[in-house]
């Protein structure tokens, strides 16, 4: 069972704005893509098309406060940590440093749905198995304060 993941990544110049700083908004990418790593780490696709039906991994809850700016070329790591686990949802914090530099910390909640081609509608569904066995709580002392 896994509770944080870390990745690297390197600042791409299309991720910049005019003033060669990381827009705002490509952090909740950077999120995105740091959970979709974690979950290859552990064996499985964010599409869980090998689960049954047609799920999906919404964000109810999107978040992100920053400290420091990221520039073009900067290496940075991403460390995702599982702050809940509920039968149809998670909650990640994400803190992101460059070196010993806080850059920002985020949060994402999740829930697992099924769609329903006829209605075209989605449920909240419990995490598959393949997911949930997997996944756990990381201990308090590795969370981040909440604010």
């Amino acid at each position: 069972m896994s509770y944080e993941f870390k990745l690297i990544r390197r600042v791409e110049f299309c991720e910049t704005d005019m003033a060669g700083i990381v827009h705002y908004s490509n952090f909740f990418r950077y999120m995105e893509s740091a959970e979709h790593a974690f979950y290859r780490s552990l064996g499985f696709s964010v599409t869980l098309a090998k689960e049954g039906g047609i799920k999906g991994l919404p964000r109810v809850h999107a978040a992100c406060d920053y400290r420091a700016p990221l520039r073009c070329e900067d290496e940075f790591e991403i460390h995702l940590i599982v702050r809940e686990k509920r039968s149809k949802t998670l909650t990640y914090d994400f803190i992101f440093r460059k070196g010993e530099t806080l850059v920002a910390q985020g949060a994402l909640t999740i829930v697992c749905v099924e769609f329903d081609p006829a209605t075209k509608s989605m449920k909240s569904v419990p995490l598959p198995s393949l997911m949930a066995d997997k996944i756990q709580v990381a201990p308090p002392g590795l969370l981040p304060e909440k604010k």
